[in-house]
């Protein structure tokens, strides 16, 4: 049930996406394919809502893979002299060490456009409100989800004498959906809302 909140399995099987993910805070983004953003951009960055710039990221969903290739090598050989060096914040095993290019912000949106108008895709920018409605999709599982997560967090917490791995995976889940403003007054029991607002972790992540 974890990973059926966290990493959802979307009902569209056939739909694959390019995506573009610029960072926040400097002139690099990342493009890439995948038929499962949403795990894909957990893979790159635990914390990608912050470390990626969701107001200017972007997807172009297709109905085949095949055609997905070939949108993303249209992308990468357009900008290839623009590749650049991945961020040291991107775990080795996240394998997302290539495809990423400086000095083409300004260029990708307009090219995004273009291409889906010519071939009739299917844009989703900005990112923010794609990423919204596949949470909302799943945000039946999170109740139970969270509450069984906050008990394993706080056993956790006992036992080490500090924040473990438990508690961090429910804070980045219950961040995203806080980021992306979801009405987690309506999604969460009562017990989460208030560890969330107050526990121990606030000084870490602060909500």
């Amino acid at each position: 049930m974890d990973e059926d909140f966290t990493e959802p399995r979307f009902a569209a099987r056939g739909s694959a996406y390019v995506y573009v993910l610029p960072c926040r805070d400097e002139d690099l983004l990342k493009i890439g394919f995948s038929r499962e953003p949403l795990q894909r951009f957990r893979t790159l960055h635990r914390r990608f809502f912050e470390f990626f710039d969701l107001d200017r990221g972007l997807l172009i969903e297709v109905d085949r893979v095949s055609q997905a290739r070939r949108v993303e090598r249209l992308f990468l050989t357009t900008w290839a002299e623009h590749s650049a060096p991945a961020p040291l914040a991107v775990p080795m095993a996240a394998a997302g060490h290539t495809e990423w290019y400086r000095g083409i912000a300004g260029e990708v949106t307009p090219l995004a456009h273009q291409l889906a108008q010519r071939e009739g895709l299917t844009l989703h920018e900005p990112l923010r409100p794609w990423l919204a409605a596949q949470l909302m999709q799943r945000a039946d599982a999170l109740y139970d989800w969270s509450e069984r997560m906050l008990g394993q967090a706080q056993a956790e917490r006992l036992y080490l004498g500090q924040s473990g791995p438990t508690e961090q995976a429910l804070l980045d889940t219950l961040n995203l959906c806080d980021c992306l403003a979801l009405p987690l007054a309506r999604l969460l029991p009562a017990s989460v809302q208030a560890w969330y607002r107050y526990g121990p972790h606030r000084s870490l992540y602060p909500v």
